[in-house]
């Protein structure tokens, strides 16, 4: 039976909310192996000057530890 653990990642981005997103994603996988999933648990926008500047988001990433299948 695998356990599964999950951590809370922030990350920001210029671009979109899908691409904050997929950073919070790759720097976990920097140190962290068996990523399941991903849940985007907040989304908020930065506003400058009437505009959105940066995106960020709130995820919780799911991994399998003790499992290596």
């Amino acid at each position: 039976m695998a356990i599964v653990k999950v951590i809370e990642v922030i990350a920001s981005s210029d671009k979109s909310i899908d691409d904050a997103v997929r950073k919070a994603v790759k720097e976990a996988a920097k140190s962290v192996r068996n990523i399941d999933s991903v849940y985007v648990k907040d989304i908020k926008a930065h506003v400058k000057n009437g505009e959105i500047s940066t995106f960020g988001v709130i995820c919780k990433i799911s991994f399998r530890v003790g499992d290596d299948d």
